[in-house]
């Protein structure tokens, strides 16, 4: 297995990610806290281009971005439980859900979230447009492979809890059972997972987190890593 260490923060839901893959792959790794208001030299060398977390160290080999991690650990450990399909149009599939997610969705709910007046309104039109693409794609199975958790569970992740948080933060609500009842069927069952439930952050420590955000207080991760 060698050595195994992850660079992350308390809160970064691109890092969290990483952190149930290795725990569903049972990869022991110690983790290396970051305060990105004062990134550590180690942070800076291993990732010279972001300069953002997560970044995985494996024997001494820096490997960065949340999705290539993903993909790592699932091709390294790939004995037991695997994240992305055989198949390769399914891979491929999974692959665009998740470019879709990083770039568009997660965006679009963080524009929402930190706008305000007329921005806000087109910064909900644009994120609940997201969504229901997200909808759609979900719309009969019981997870986003199938029957199945996998790559695109740990993607789509952080959408179990964070709406949840911003709505409690913010009071801005977007996930509702009428008119998402895939998703929210699906948050149940994603935050099920033993692995998922025992590795959320503090619920009031983000709420507080996402308030000092919005007032320009905090430092969040506002591009995908």
């Amino acid at each position: 297995m060698g050595e195994v260490k992850l660079f992350r923060t308390w809160s970064s839901l691109f890092a969290l990610r990483v952190v149930w893959a290795l725990k569903l792959k049972g990869v022991e790794y110690e983790t290396i806290y970051e305060d990105l208001a004062n990134k550590s030299s180690s942070l800076l060398e291993y990732n010279p281009v972001h300069k953002k977390v997560p970044v995985l160290l494996h024997n001494g080999i820096p490997i960065c971005e949340s999705l290539v991690i993903l993909e790592y650990i699932d091709e390294t450990w790939n004995k037991g439980v695997r994240f992305l399909p055989e198949d390769p149009l399914a891979r491929a599939t999974a692959r665009f859900w998740a470019k879709f997610n990083d770039e568009q969705v997660f965006p679009s709910l963080f524009r929402y979230f930190m706008s305000q007046g007329e921005d806000q309104d087109k910064a909900k039109e644009n994120a609940l447009e997201n969504l229901k693409l997200v909808e759609e794609h979900l719309k009969g199975k019981k997870f986003f492979g199938g029957e199945k958790f996998g790559f695109l569970d740990l993607v789509f992740g952080w959408l179990a809890r964070y709406p949840g948080i911003v709505n409690k933060a913010g009071n801005l609500k977007l996930l509702d059972k009428q008119m998402f009842p895939s998703l929210c069927t699906w948050m149940e069952l994603f935050g099920d997972v033993p692995v998922i439930k025992e590795n959320w952050p503090d619920e009031e420590a983000l709420i507080l987190k996402f308030h000092e955000t919005r007032q320009g207080l905090g430092i969040y991760i506002s591009s995908p890593n």
